[in-house]
């Protein structure tokens, strides 16, 4: 079972990279924010690029974030039930979600996303609006990229499972600001 603890921490890792991105798109989200607001009231100056770019960063923050939360169980789930089962009935559920849904969801998402991403970089698509951002194909390869992680988390999510099932982990939340214990 030794090599089940260092692919679940191996699979963390992965996770919390994605958390650490996410965070760092949304302070250059924030600044961009400042930026624009700063030029256009107080110079009364407009960029659309900036402006996109805003959606970009929160698309980045959006898809990122997705793979963190799941590692920090910051998901969205039916909690009435779940909260009081015991843990390994919790693990039995999340064992079964992550290869029944979570994985075959995020194979569909990557597929489709791939081949978005694919048409928009043979196409050559720009965006529509003068002086708006060109190679628009690179915002939507966080799309498939997202998947990937999203299955990452998802084999995590497995792992964790067996260790709680083992006995070796819990899912009670830790007292020092969360996370799974």
């Amino acid at each position: 079972m030794r090599w089940i603890i260092k692919l679940d921490e191996g699979l963390a890792r992965v996770s919390d990279l994605c958390g650490w991105v996410a965070c760092v798109a949304m302070v250059l989200m924030t600044a961009n924010v400042f930026y624009d607001v700063v030029s256009r009231y107080a110079f009364n100056e407009v960029s659309i690029g900036m402006q996109e770019m805003e959606w970009h960063l929160y698309s980045v923050v959006f898809m990122l974030g997705i793979p963190y939360a799941m590692r920090t169980d910051g998901h969205v789930r039916v909690d009435v039930l779940y909260t009081k089962w015991s843990n390994k009935t919790k693990a039995w559920v999340n064992l079964v979600g992550a290869f029944i849904f979570v994985i075959p969801f995020a194979y569909l998402i990557g597929t489709y996303g791939y081949d978005y991403v694919l048409d928009s970089y043979q196409m050559g698509e720009v965006s529509p609006d003068p002086g708006g951002l060109p190679y628009r194909w690179i915002i939507k390869s966080v799309i498939p990229l997202t998947a990937f992680f999203i299955a990452v988390a998802g084999l995590n999510m497995a792992t964790f499972a067996l260790r709680v099932m083992t006995g070796e982990k819990s899912y009670e939340v830790e007292h020092s600001g969360g996370g799974l214990a």
